[in-house]
């Protein structure tokens, strides 16, 4: 290991993704984590960026689903601009990976986005891959997405999502109106299924679930309800200890109360953002597919005042979990680190602070959940 290649990032507080070290040091080498050590074992020829005093280092936010940031929209702007865009916006409150989500869209712009993504991957590490929500859903349950352009798969669809191998493929869908096999063979293809603005029933969601079904997109949002005789995809979600579920805290999507039963499930709670180009932007108002969505109080609507995805951002959810939720920061890091690694299948190289691991980490002020540095792939931003 040479000594030329080798940093270190020295905090106070030192959050691996499972335990808290004190007075602690990680050192890099190139874009990996060479080691999570004591501050007074490290080299002094290791150049060494000190965290201001008080300071946690955590690994850096995961958010599965976003839309846009930086006042980009993804299906607006389905180019390598675009999402350069979008990832800078949202590297500013500590994501350091995220899948750019198209929300229900026309083939053409299907193809376009998942080309876009493809021509990125090699050159931003804060792009996993990307998450197509829709149009696989139900008109039941559109919420926000254009009724006219949710439809069925059709077989050209499952060779176009099959064809996409060079990165994590996240694809929402509404199981009730896949036909039977499809989740199996888009599952066996390496694409991730959430269920998600869906009217499934309970028995629907779980036979989606044997055939490959983890994720759940915004949980409790977009989807039948929970009722006493009619448990639906909510109860499946919960009691599966295989279920990884999208939780929006933002105090708008999802009272705190209702998101403290997720919280107590037996799956995994991530937090995800639903992001759209107000966040880490400058204008309060963008256009969604021709509708004009306005910013405020904490809520993007649109003039009939249906919720268009939201303005948090991941630091800001994290900060939510503690102060709304009550929990402990290091449960909230893991909420927006470690569990939507592993949902994606890339827990073994993100989400913790181990040698091995790659080196995205956020430094931030424990008091306010402030943002004060990020590096991805061992460079600060």
């Amino acid at each position: 290991m040479s000594e030329s290649r080798l940093h270190a990032i020295v905090a106070d507080f030192v959050f691996d993704g499972a335990i808290v070290h004190r007075d602690a040091a990680i050192l890099i080498n190139d874009s990996q984590i060479a080691a999570v050590t004591p501050r007074d074992e490290l080299s002094e020829s290791v150049e060494v960026f000190q965290a201001p005093k008080g300071a946690w280092l955590a690994p850096g936010f995961i958010d599965v689903q976003v839309n846009g940031g930086g006042d980009a929209l993804f299906n607006a702007d389905p180019t390598p601009d675009g999402l350069a865009r979008i990832v800078a916006a949202h590297r500013r409150f500590g994501t350091t990976a995220l899948l750019p989500t198209l929300i229900t869209d026309t083939d053409e712009i299907m193809v376009a986005a998942l080309n876009a993504i493809e021509t990125m991957l090699p050159e931003e590490p804060g792009i996993l891959g990307i998450h197509l929500e829709g149009p696989f859903l139900s008109p039941e349950k559109p919420g926000v997405h254009r009724r006219d352009l949710i439809r069925r798969p059709e077989p050209h669809h499952l060779q176009m999502l099959a064809s996409f191998k060079k990165g994590v493929l996240l694809v929402t869908l509404a199981p009730e109106v896949a036909p039977a096999g499809f989740i199996a063979k888009l599952v066996a293809a390496g694409a991730k299924i959430s269920l998600g603005h869906s009217m499934a029933t309970y028995e629907q969601t779980r036979a989606a679930m044997a055939e490959g079904l983890t994720g759940f997109t915004h949980l409790f949002n977009a989807m039948r309800p929970l009722t006493a005789r009619d448990p639906g995809p909510i109860a499946a979600a919960l009691e599966s200890a295989n279920a990884y579920y999208g939780i929006i805290v933002d105090g708008e999507h999802v009272a705190p109360a209702t998101l403290g039963l997720a919280i107590r499930g037996a799956g995994h709670p991530m937090l995800v953002t639903d992001a759209m180009p107000p966040v880490g932007g400058s204008k309060q108002e963008f256009m969604l597919q021709g509708e004009e969505i306005t910013v405020g109080d904490g809520r993007c609507v649109t003039p009939d005042g249906v919720l268009a995805g939201s303005s948090l951002d991941m630091a800001t959810a994290v900060e939510n979990c503690v102060r709304l939720l009550g929990l402990p920061l290091e449960r909230a890091l893991r909420f927006a680190s470690r569990e939507p690694a592993d949902f994606l299948g890339v827990g073994h190289f993100l989400g913790r602070l181990a040698p091995g691991y790659r080196a995205d980490i956020v430094a931030l002020n424990p008091t306010d959940l402030s943002i004060v540095a990020t590096w991805v792939a061992g460079k600060k931003s």
